[in-house]
């Protein structure tokens, strides 16, 4: 079973940043990254980044957020700028063969994010 440590999540301002980490203890697969989904919402695509680094980003996410991921420690991050309220979900970190076939983790909690105007 696969296990999963989401963090970074909290509240903060709009325009402000946070940061998102998500440790797997085992290998999920090539591609990881991230998803989230509001309250009344359907899920959404944030950003997914293949093993070699490239990376694929959903609308909302473009020109403000950034996802990097550590290989050797199997860690994706989520550096997310100029935060707007709509932001506001839970997300999920994700793994899949590839970006395209990428679903959350099974067993992750989530991560809250709470943007506030």
């Amino acid at each position: 079973q696969v296990q999963v440590e989401e963090s970074g999540g909290g509240t903060a301002q709009a325009g402000g940043s946070l940061r998102l980490s998500c440790t797997t203890r085992t290998f999920s697969g090539s591609a990881m990254g991230w998803f989230r989904q509001a309250p009344g919402k359907d899920r959404e695509f944030v950003a997914g980044i293949t093993l070699s680094g490239g990376t694929w980003y959903g609308d909302p996410a473009k020109g403000r957020f950034t996802i990097a991921r550590d290989n050797a420690k199997n860690t994706v991050y989520l550096q997310m700028n100029r935060l707007k309220p709509e932001d506001t979900a839970v997300y999920y970190c994700a793994a899949g063969d590839t970006i395209a076939t990428m679903t959350p983790i099974l067993g992750g909690q989530g991560t809250q994010v709470t943007v506030s105007s």
